[in-house]
């Protein structure tokens, strides 16, 4: 498995130790202007959760594959976390803020492929 595959599959499993919901990842690779290879998108009812989301993260990051973020934006509100590892980008939100942004169709190019809830 190549790094960037490890470094995703770390991420979900940091966002579903902490029940994170509707997690997309949207594939970029094909899309020559794209800022980075993918994006894990997903949400925490209250930010409370979006910052354990974000704990969670980096906590299976650096245990899995022992990397750390180039930068986390956003932990003070919690409403909009987004963490970035160059080649994926993180983005937690509170469900109102992910519509909101709706980031999926900012790049209808793409490839989603969503993660079913862990309930």
């Amino acid at each position: 498995m190549e790094q960037t595959e490890l470094l995703i599959k770390a991420i979900i499993d940091g966002l579903k130790e902490k029940k994170g919901k509707n997690i997309s990842i949207v594939n970029l690779t094909q899309i020559p202007e794209a800022i980075c290879q993918y994006m894990v998108i997903c949400e925490g009812n209250t930010p409370t959760q979006v910052s354990a989301l974000n704990d969670s993260v980096w906590d299976f990051v650096v245990k899995e594959i022992k990397e750390k973020p180039i930068s986390t934006d956003g932990a003070q509100r919690a409403e909009w976390i987004g963490i970035d590892y160059g080649t994926v980008l993180v983005h937690i939100f509170l469900p109102e803020r992910r519509k909101f942004y709706n980031l999926e169709t900012l790049w209808a190019d793409s490839t989603i492929t969503n993660i079913e809830n862990s309930d």
